[in-house]
């Protein structure tokens, strides 16, 4: 149960990154780059907060909420820095992905779930 609500999450974060990935593309004069770099930071601050709430809401810390989150986006660099470098390979050697970048994003995503759910769960989120 605990794995789907961890997916769940994923899927609003998911939501949250290529939604403001296509924002910033629409409104800003960013490359697919930088764009995805910034719209990954704001979907990894609100998978913390959804993990912390409702994924491992029965987890033990006594760390403050900002060193958590700083914890939370440090474990998950290994899983974000792999989501980005799929992302980035697709886009820069795939047309169809270049023309959809959202493909690159859902990719990305996917090799990270699995790293990321269990870093989370052993390292940010200890369960009680």
């Amino acid at each position: 149960m605990r794995f789907l609500r961890f997916c769940l999450v994923g899927a609003v974060g998911f939501l949250l990154d290529a939604g403001t990935l296509y924002w910033l593309l629409a409104v800003t004069p960013l490359g697919p780059l930088p764009a995805r770099a910034l719209s990954y930071l704001l979907a990894a601050t609100g998978t913390w907060l959804l993990n912390r709430r409702y994924t491992f809401g029965d987890h033990r810390n006594e760390r403050p909420l900002n060193r958590e989150w700083v914890h939370y986006l440090a474990v998950n660099a290994l899983g974000g820095g792999l989501n980005y470098l799929t992302y980035a390979l697709l886009v820069l050697g795939v047309p169809a992905v270049r023309a959809q970048p959202v493909l690159g994003v859902a990719a990305g995503s996917a090799l990270a779930l699995l790293f990321n759910y269990f870093a989370n769960k052993r390292l940010v989120f200890r369960v009680a």
